[in-house]
């Protein structure tokens, strides 16, 4: 443990800044390293796994706490969340990479969903009547390929990397055979069938995500759900975390939280939808 003289912060507040520090230095590095190629796939990898089991740690959350009480700590914090994201972009590349040169089988990917999708959205789940926006689709959109084959709902993805957006769709052609996805390049407000969307999904590597669900307001269907995927506390060095919603708009349903995995998820309802009893 490193010794901190009085008077100064706390040694687990000290020894996680420092930790926090080199995998700054390290995302930063993979974000930069990637090439195209799969030749770095490993090595983020495991940086992204050890990273993953730092964030899912109750016990790191005390030196978290202290840590982001400070002004240098909030500092490394949202850069870790940008360095870590484009990674999370990154990494997604690798996997879609290794499928599409035929190195990675494609049963083992459906046993490896991010979360069920009864989870997800609980009692209002997608079934095959649906219509999904997925908002950050990537280049591996496995929510997509794993909602479309488990519940039959016309699933669409929007990304804003041309490149994902190739590696996404050639990864849906080769997995998704029959399956009813697309993905496009728009952005939200240039989506003409909004009003016709369901359930809307929010990656939790989104920046923008609350601004883009303030727009979506005026222009989708009064009984949209919204699960947004989101990490507070700890998990915030990996996610976007909550923010408030204007309660005009959006009413907060509940939360599920996710203890081993490194977000959470927020359903969120239009707020003074009129519904009709008989």
């Amino acid at each position: 443990m490193i010794e901190i003289p009085p008077g100064t912060p706390s040694a687990v507040e000290a020894g996680l800044a420092v930790v926090l520090r080199g995998y700054l230095d390290r995302f930063a590095e993979a974000a930069q390293g990637y090439d195209g190629s799969t030749r770095h796939a490993a090595a983020l990898e495991e940086l992204l796994a050890s990273y993953a089991q730092l964030v899912t740690d109750p016990a790191n959350e005390p030196g978290y706490g202290q840590l982001a009480a400070t002004e240098s700590g909030t500092a490394l914090v949202a850069a870790l969340r940008t360095e870590s994201a484009r990674c999370v972009a990154v990494i997604e590349k690798y996997r879609a990479l290794r499928l599409l040169e035929g190195r990675t089988a494609a049963d083992g990917y459906f046993a490896n969903i991010e979360s069920c999708i009864a989870e997800e959205f609980g009692a209002v789940a997608p079934d095959a009547g649906s219509k999904v926006l997925l908002v950050g689709s990537g280049s591996f959109p496995m929510t997509l390929l794993n909602l479309a084959s488990l519940t039959g709902a016309t699933a669409v993805g929007i990304d804003i990397d041309p490149e994902a957006l190739d590696l996404g769709r050639r990864v849906v052609e080769q997995l998704g055979e029959g399956l009813d996805i697309r993905l496009l390049g728009e952005e939200i407000d240039q989506l003409d069938f909004l009003h016709d969307v369901t359930h809307i999904v929010f990656s939790s590597t989104v920046s923008l995500k609350y601004e883009l669900l303030h727009q979506l307001h005026a222009c989708t269907r009064d009984d949209v759900v919204v699960a947004m995927r989101f990490g507070d506390g700890l998990k915030s060095l990996f996610n976007y975390p909550m923010q408030p919603v204007d309660p005009r708009l959006w009413q907060l349903t509940g939360t599920i939280s996710q203890p081993g995995q490194v977000f959470d998820i927020a359903l969120y309802t239009k707020a003074h939808t009129k519904t009709e009893s008989n």
